[in-house]
C-alpha cells in the first residue's frame, strides 16, 4: 500500500511540475504552419542526386514549393508570403541524428561534466577532484554526486579514477562517475556500499568488477556491474529531468539537429520523453530506441504497447539490444586480442552467451520489431548477424530493416552478410576523431584501426 501511495504522489508530482516547468505549452493543439514562405539571396542545398545550389526556395508549410533563381521565386508570392532574405548565407535541411542518446548531453544540467580537451578542460585526476569537490558542497546531505563523461585515455594519468581517488572527495557521500563511453563507471566506497558491491561480490554475467592484485574492488565497474550502481546515481528527479531535455534540446537546435535519437531507453524515460514531446517542450522529432533489458519483457507481454507512442513527431521504431561493450574500455568483444593489454590474449567479453541472444532477437523479431543490435567489436558482430540469421529463419519477414549499431570493427565477409540478411550498419563516424589514434597505439593496432568504421566498404556493397 505504501508503494501504491508513493506512486500516485509521485504521479501528482509529475503533472503539477510539468505544469509550472512546461505550463506554456500547455495550450492545446500547436500552432499552424505559416502559409507560403520565401527564402531568397542565399545559398540553398538541394541534397538532390546532383547536389545542385539554389539561389532561392518557396515553402508551403511543410512542403518545398519550389526551388530556383530569386526572380523565379519572388513570383510566387502572393499577398500573405513572408519573404526571408538569407543575407547570402547556406541554408540546408535539418540534419537527421542516426545514433544519439537525448538528452544525455543535457545531463550538464543535473552533474558535473568532467570532459577533456576538445569538449572541455579536465586533464588530470586532480581536475576531476576539484570539479568533484566544488559540486560536493552544494549537494544536500545524502545526495549522490554524479558525474560524467570523463575519458581515462585522456588524462594525464592515463587510467581510470580509483575509488581512493574519489574516497579522497568524500567518504561518506556517494559518488559515481560516468564514462564518456557510457560503458562503464567508477563509485567511491560508499557508492559501492550503496550498491550492495564489496570485494567478494561476484562479477554479473556481462560484466566485471575490477579489482587490485590483492583482490579489492577498485571502484571501476564495466558494463552490467554499473546496473546496480548507476540506476541510484542517475536517479533524477522530474524537474531535474526536464532541465537536461530543455538544456540538450536548444544543443541540438544550435547544431541544426531537427530529428533527435535516444537509442536506448528505459519504460521511465520513454514515457517523459513522449510527456515533453506531446507538450511541445522537445522541439524535435524524435526517435526512441527502448532497451530489451530494461523494458523487454513489458514490451512483450503487451504491458508495454509501443505503438501508442508513434506518431508524426515522435516514435519508439526499434528495440535496442547490446551484444558488447566500448573497444576504448577494453569491453569490445574481439576475434583476436587487443593490441596492448596486460592480459596478452585478452579479446573483450560478450554481454549474452549466444543462445540467451539468439533467443531474446528472435523474441522480438518473430513478433514483428525492428531490431537494432550494438555491435563493436568483430566477434560480437558474428554473435549478432549468427542470432539474426537463426531469427530470420525461423520467422522470414521481407523487410526487417535490422541495424548493427556501431559496426565498428565490421569485416569484408561480415559486410557481405549484412548485405544477405537486409541489415544496416550504423557507423559512428565522429569516433575517429576523439580516439583513432588510441585505438591505432593502443587499442587494435595499425592494422585494424586502419579499418574502423568501414564505410568504403559498405557503400561499394551499396549497404544502407
Amino acid at each position: 500500500m505504501r508503494l501504491i501511495i508513493k506512486s500516485l504522489a509521485l504521479l501528482l508530482l509529475v503533472f503539477i511540475a510539468l505544469a509550472v516547468a512546461v505550463g506554456y505549452s500547455l495550450r492545446g493543439p500547436r500552432p499552424p504552419l505559416p502559409g507560403l514562405q520565401l527564402f531568397v539571396n542565399g545559398q540553398i542545398l538541394s541534397m538532390d542526386a546532383d547536389n545542385r545550389i539554389f539561389e532561392a526556395m518557396a515553402v508551403r508549410g511543410e512542403r518545398i514549393e519550389a526551388l530556383g533563381s530569386r526572380a523565379e521565386i519572388t513570383a510566387l508570392a502572393d499577398d500573405d508570403a513572408v519573404i526571408i532574405d538569407l543575407g547570402g548565407r547556406t541554408l540546408l535541411p535539418g540534419f537527421i541524428d542516426a545514433h544519439g542518446h537525448f538528452p544525455g548531453t543535457g545531463l550538464s544540467a543535473r552533474g558535473v561534466d568532467l570532459s577533456s580537451p576538445p569538449i572541455g578542460e579536465v586533464r588530470s585526476i586532480a581536475d576531476i577532484q576539484a570539479r568533484l569537490r566544488a559540486a560536493e558542497r552544494q549537494l544536500k546531505k545524502g545526495q549522490w554526486l554524479f558525474a560524467f563523461g570523463y575519458d581515462d585515455s585522456l588524462l594525464a594519468e592515463g587510467r581510470h579514477p580509483s575509488r581512493d581517488d574519489l574516497d579522497a572527495v568524500s567518504a561518506t557521500r556517494p559518488i559515481f562517475l560516468l564514462h564518456s563511453s557510457g560503458h562503464m563507471g567508477v563509485s567511491n566506497s560508499a557508492g559501492l556500499a550503496a550498491g550492495g558491491i564489496d570485494d567478494s561480490s561476484p562479477d554479473p554475467e556481462g560484466g566485471e568488477i575490477v579489482r587490485d592484485g590483492s583482490g579489492r574492488a577498485t571502484g571501476l565497474l564495466l558494463e552490467h556491474a554499473t546496473d546496480v550502481v548507476a540506476p541510484l546515481a542517475m536517479d533524477f528527479s522530474l524537474l531535474d529531468f526536464v532541465a537536461m531535455a530543455d538544456t540538450a534540446a536548444q544543443q541540438y537546435l544550435q547544431a541544426g539537429v531537427t530529428t533527435a535519437q535516444s537509442g536506448g531507453v528505459d519504460g521511465r524515460m520513454l514515457n517523459g520523453l513522449y510527456g515533453l514531446s506531446w507538450l511541445g517542450r522537445i522541439p524535435q522529432r524524435l526517435i526512441t530506441w527502448p532497451l530489451a533489458h530494461q523494458a523487454g519483457e513489458a514490451i512483450l507481454s503487451g504491458e508495454l504497447d509501443l505503438e501508442k507512442f508513434n506518431g508524426p513527431r515522435f516514435s519508439a521504431s526499434a528495440i535496442k539490444l547490446i551484444a558488447d561493450g566500448s573497444l576504448q574500455g577494453y569491453t569490445g568483444f574481439l576475434s583476436l586480442p587487443y593490441h596492448r593489454h596486460a592480459d596478452p590474449d585478452f579479446a573483450g567479453f560478450a554481454r549474452y552467451q549466444q543462445q540467451a541472444l539468439d533467443e531474446e532477437v528472435a523474441a522480438f523479431h518473430c513478433r514483428g520489431f525492428q531490431l537494432a543490435i550494438h555491435g563493436n567489436g568483430d566477434a560480437a558482430i558474428d554473435m549478432v548477424l549468427d542470432a539474426f540469421e537463426r531469427a530470420q529463419q525461423r520467422c522470414p519477414a521481407s523487410d526487417p530493416r535490422a541495424v548493427v549499431v556501431h559496426a565498428q570493427t565490421a569485416r569484408p565477409d561480415q559486410l557481405d552478410r549484412m548485405k544477405a540478411l537486409g541489415m544496416t550498419p550504423s557507423f559512428f563516424v565522429a569516433h575517429t576523431f576523439f580516439w583513432g589514434d588510441r585505438h591505432r597505439d593502443q587499442f587494435l593496432g595499425p592494422e585494424r584501426a586502419a579499418r574502423i568504421s568501414p564505410l568504403r566498404d559498405a557503400l561499394e556493397r551499396e549497404l544502407p
